[in-house]
Order: C-alpha cells, then sequence, then structure tokens
C-alpha cells in the first residue's frame, strides 16, 4: 500500500509546446487532491480542467431545491448555469443550461471510475524511477489522487503495443493448447 500524503499540493504546470500544459509528476514531487467527502443534500463539488490551465480546480454551489421534477411527483434538484460560450458549433446554443436531478430515479450503478492500462502506459511507467512510479500510482488510486478502484486491461495486444500478438497463433486450436500468455503480460499486465 503506498501511504497517503496529507492535504492538496497544487498542479506545477509544464508546457510542451503545443498549447496544453500537463502536471508534473516525477521522483519528487506530484500534485494531489484532499480527500473527497460527499457533499451535503442539495450541494455538489465539482473539479474542472480546461485548456487553458485549470487542473482538478475544486469549487462547490447548492442545488435550487424543487419540490417536483418535470414529469415526477417526487423531490429533485436543479443546477442552473449561465450564458455558456460558444465553442464552433454551427447552431446556436441556449442562454443557459438547466440540469434537473429526479433524485427518486435510479438508472445505473456505478461500480468505480478507472482508466486502461495499456501496454505504452506501461512501458513508459516501467521507465520511470522507483519513487516516480510510487508518485504517479499515488495520483491514481490513493485518496491523496483521483481514487481511481478500477483498471481495464487488454486481452493480448491493442492499438497501444508495439507488435501485434494475441494467446495462441496456431490455427485451429480449438482447445486453446497452444495457450500462453506473452512477455508483455508477465512483465507489465499480470
Amino acid at each position: 500500500t503506498l501511504p497517503c500524503l496529507p492535504g492538496a499540493r497544487p498542479c506545477i504546470p509544464k508546457d510542451f509546446g503545443r498549447g496544453s500544459l500537463v502536471c508534473v509528476c516525477n521522483a519528487t514531487y506530484c500534485d494531489t487532491l484532499d480527500p473527497v467527502v460527499l457533499p451535503a443534500p442539495g450541494s455538489y463539488v465539482k473539479y474542472e480542467s480546461s485548456k487553458a490551465g485549470k487542473r482538478l480546480e475544486r469549487s462547490e454551489g447548492r442545488f435550487q431545491s424543487r419540490l417536483h421534477a418535470p414529469g415526477s411527483t417526487t423531490g429533485g434538484w436543479r443546477y442552473h448555469l449561465g450564458t455558456p460560450r460558444h465553442h464552433g458549433l454551427s447552431r446556436a446554443l441556449p442562454t443557459g443550461l438547466l440540469l434537473t436531478l429526479n433524485i427518486s430515479t435510479l438508472y445505473q450503478h456505478v461500480k468505480g471510475f478507472g482508466g486502461s492500462l495499456s501496454d505504452a502506459a506501461a512501458m513508459n511507467i516501467l521507465k520511470l524511477s522507483q519513487p516516480a512510479q510510487d508518485n504517479l500510482l499515488r495520483s491514481y488510486f490513493s485518496e491523496s489522487g483521483i481514487e481511481y478502484n478500477l483498471i481495464r486491461v487488454p486481452m493480448a495486444c491493442s492499438d497501444f503495443s508495439v507488435r501485434p500478438y494475441s494467446y495462441d497463433d496456431v490455427p485451429d486450436d480449438y482447445e486453446l493448447k497452444h495457450f500462453r500468455l506473452v512477455d508483455e503480460d508477465v512483465k507489465m499486465k499480470v
């Protein structure tokens, strides 16, 4: 288990010359977040990143309480944003965004949040020093990071592999007698 760092550490931006910033994460420093705490009913917490330089910038707000959500006899919450900016869309945007949450209707259960660990990602992580690897993994999986709890690992090769491979390249081997993991799986995924 990687130890969690107390308190938030700000993003130290680095520009690679393509008009987009990244946060520095190396052997001695990596930005962190305060632990996520569920907001009070009727409130929300928003984390925003932007090309202009915001990196998981935290803000809080309150929904407007409403007795009934549209088409419902149960309560809900409303959130209203002001006039949005036009981002090159071909048609005019509405003057504001109205988000209505019907808290009595659930459509799905969220098991968690995460990302993909491709061959390319694993190769780059393994090229880092051990302290840099620890900081990077902490930034994804710890309470001082973004708290991923799921990871998707491609089976065999993907478009982020350095070579094509599968687990059984023998034609007509329906019983998988020649099935085997390759070095990429043993060294980087398992």
